[in-house]
């Protein structure tokens, strides 16, 4: 999403992860019934089952004022006011898994998971959002496939920020975690006989 001026764009509910980095300028993230919370260059979001919820470029938009998003994207893409003018930028990846093995996932997580540009352990996403959102400007031979694995390292290193941010982590992920369980977990899914 490229965006000038002021502005507002209102996303649907949905279902699982949203994965997002703030690449230039700051913007407010206002999840339906949470608290707003301010984003700038280089945080990176992990949304677990989001409400609907707003990006913008205040705290509070002028009502009708926010765009909603499928309606004005193109190819994956959304532009708002002049693109000379741009001020802000942020890349979104949306996540669905298995019905069987989401309720894993987002019984361990809170809604939001937020990594900031100074963290030192977001080191590593910041470094991973570049070859990403240079995949999703190309049109490439084997951008999809590029794109997905890109996708799934950023996920995992979330939810590694994650677990290192809460005291006890729950759940399997407080068990990959935890050497022996861990060691034992990964060894079972290396060689499941």
């Amino acid at each position: 999403m490229h965006a000038a001026s002021s502005w507002a764009v209102r996303f649907d509910p949905h279902t699982h992860v949203k994965l997002g980095v703030v690449l230039k300028g700051e913007c407010w993230m206002a999840l339906d019934g949470c608290e707003p919370v301010l984003l700038r260059k280089g945080d990176f979001f992990l949304l677990n089952n989001p409400p609907s919820y707003t990006l913008a470029s205040t705290l509070d938009p002028a009502p009708g004022q926010a765009t909603a998003f499928h309606e004005s994207e193109n190819d994956g893409e959304v532009r708002i006011g002049p693109g000379a003018d741009e001020d802000t930028c942020v890349c979104c990846i949306d996540f669905v898994f298995q019905q069987a093995n989401a309720s894993v996932l987002f019984d361990v997580l809170p809604p939001i998971v937020l990594v900031r540009a100074g963290d030192p352990r977001g080191a590593l996403l910041s470094n991973l959002s570049a070859p990403t959102v240079a995949e999703v400007e190309s049109a490439g031979v084997g951008r999809s496939m590029v794109l997905e694995h890109l996708a799934q390292l950023i996920l995992v290193h979330m939810l590694r920020v994650h677990a290192d941010q809460t005291d006890q982590p729950v759940g399997w992920l407080g068990a990959l975690v935890e050497d022996g369980i861990g060691a034992a977990l990964r060894a079972m899914h290396a060689d499941v006989g």
